[in-house]
């Protein structure tokens, strides 16, 4: 166990030293910041301390105690806990806290919930302590070669370690460190709740643009590899496009062919996605995309109850109708392409309405041209498409939907003829493709200026006196919808 020269104390703390936690100490020691680390299970203290010397004889210093952990660090003291959400993080907070002194400053970098966030950083202000909740996006290697961060609470607890984050954040050129201070309150793990919220999408429409390529276009992996590659060059250039790609050029080391088609078709979750739906519910915006990658999640967990159903519906003739689609392979390629990126605009544009409508409920002020800056490395939403988001805020900062800026508009309308064709060859090959629906009927709800509405509000009048608005005179009405259909006199 290494311990920093008793002359020199640490410039920052870590607590919870998981894969990620581990990582990104190790990324702000290679940084040349000295660090402290802490775990409550020891033997990763140690594992931490030995990848630190493995990896460069990193200036990283591990303790088995919380009180010379704390006592380690130069003050006011700056600790990040990466603990699991929840319980574990009151733990950690209680643990460390009784050693910490007014002014110090505790960091979370979980995925937890804004107002737990809330909750803790008014209880650590009675004790005169800072707090911040900070959403970590990246993955194992992010945290390790350089995160997005999205911190949110105290603005003097970000000043306070804002050096250390510019420099352990991705670098963009042109655009700088992937890491801003957020805003008030829990503000930074809403938005990168919503950042999975938008990465749930995003892996949805994915597997559909797979699904339609391989069941209805009949493209081996690697004809899919080929493919995805190509796709990584242009608009699409994405950090999921990317790993796809790689993904099916993966063998099994396990047996014959490629690894993707040996995994089981159930995908897990953690939970971000549904509080992004929830939240969507709560305050009125629409979220169709990402509402249906989370069904899609529910739907594909019931793998015993699918196989059951299809082995029902093909005694009962339901036969794979699969067979009856001619298609041309390139122009179906180029199709689904399109439809992808004219999608995954709208799943963009729904999660940034959601955290606009987030922000104007909570006063956050935030900063959605900025927020789109910080997800171009980094993170796994990072895209090229995003430089292409932050100009339109940039141009319009109350810009109503991403689908009305001009040039998304116009790229919109290019590719909706390819969108469409996609869409109606699914639906004809029997291929589910909840996500390129969904966004595709946003699309043509949000672009229509009169929609059968009126109807379902004539229909809540007629059955609970509800009122309607009318068209050419202002103010709320009622109608006795029954006694006129049934004759009667009013």
């Amino acid at each position: 166990m290494a311990t920093p020269p008793s002359s020199s104390l640490s410039r920052i703390g870590l607590a919870g030293l998981a894969v990620m936690g581990q990582n990104l100490a190790l990324n702000i020691a290679e940084k040349g910041f000295p660090i402290s680390v802490y775990n409550r299970t020891t033997s990763k203290v140690d594992e931490t301390v030995e990848r630190a010397k493995r990896e460069g004889d990193l200036p990283l210093f591990g303790f088995h105690d919380p009180e010379s952990f704390v006592n380690s660090i130069q003050k006011p003291r700056v600790i990040i806990m990466l603990v699991k959400a929840g319980a574990p993080v009151d733990q950690t907070i209680k643990t460390l806290s009784v050693y910490m002194e007014k002014g110090d400053c505790i960091i979370d970098g979980g995925n937890e919930w804004y107002e737990n966030t809330e909750r803790r950083e008014k209880a650590m202000a009675e004790l005169g302590l800072l707090y911040l909740g900070m959403g970590v996006s990246g993955g194992e290697e992010g945290a390790r070669r350089g995160p997005s961060m999205m911190p949110g609470g105290s603005f003097e607890a970000y000043k306070n370690i804002e050096d250390i984050l510019i420099k352990v954040a991705a670098q963009v050129p042109d655009s700088g460190p992937c890491v801003t201070y957020i805003g008030k309150g829990g503000s930074g793990n809403f938005v990168k709740m919503v950042h999975n919220g938008i990465e749930y999408g995003d892996m949805q429409l994915i597997a559909e643009a797979y699904d339609v390529l391989k069941s209805v276009g009949k493209l081996s992996n690697e004809e899919l590899h080929s493919v995805f590659s190509e796709w990584n060059k242009g608009e699409l250039l994405s950090f999921l496009i990317e790993i796809t790609a790689d993904i099916f050029k993966i063998k099994d080391d396990k047996g014959e062919g490629h690894l993707v088609d040996k995994v089981l078709d159930k995908t897990g979750m953690k939970g971000t996605g549904k509080w992004t739906v929830q939240q969507a519910a709560d305050l009125s915006i629409a979220a169709p995309t990402i509402a249906s990658s989370l069904d899609a999640r529910f739907l594909s967990g019931l793998k015993e109850e699918r196989v059951e159903a299809a082995k029902i519906f093909k005694s009962s003739g339901f036969g794979d109708i699969l067979t009856d689609q001619v298609v041309n392979k390139e122009k179906l390629i180029d199709d689904v392409r399109q439809a992808l990126y004219a999608a995954k605009i709208c799943s963009y544009a729904q999660g940034m309405n959601l955290i606009r409508a987030k922000s104007i409920e909570q006063g956050w002020d935030l900063k959605l041209g900025e927020l789109a800056r910080i997800w171009k490395g980094g993170c796994i939403i990072r895209a090229v498409f995003l430089d292409r988001i932050k100009k339109a805020y940039d141009r319009n900062p109350d810009l109503a939907n991403l689908l009305v800026d001009p040039e998304f508009a116009k790229e919109m309308i290019d590719r909706q003829s390819a969108w469409r064709r996609v869409v109606c060859l699914a639906i004809n090959s029997g291929i589910s493709t909840p996500g390129m629906s969904t966004s595709l009927a946003y699309f043509d709800t949000y672009r229509r200026a009169r929609l059968p509405a009126n109807l379902v509000q004539a229909q809540r009048d007629y059955f609970g006196a509800h009122t309607y608005e009318r068209t050419d005179v202002p103010g709320s009405f009622h109608t006795e919808w029954f006694k006129i259909a049934k004759g009667s006199k009013i």
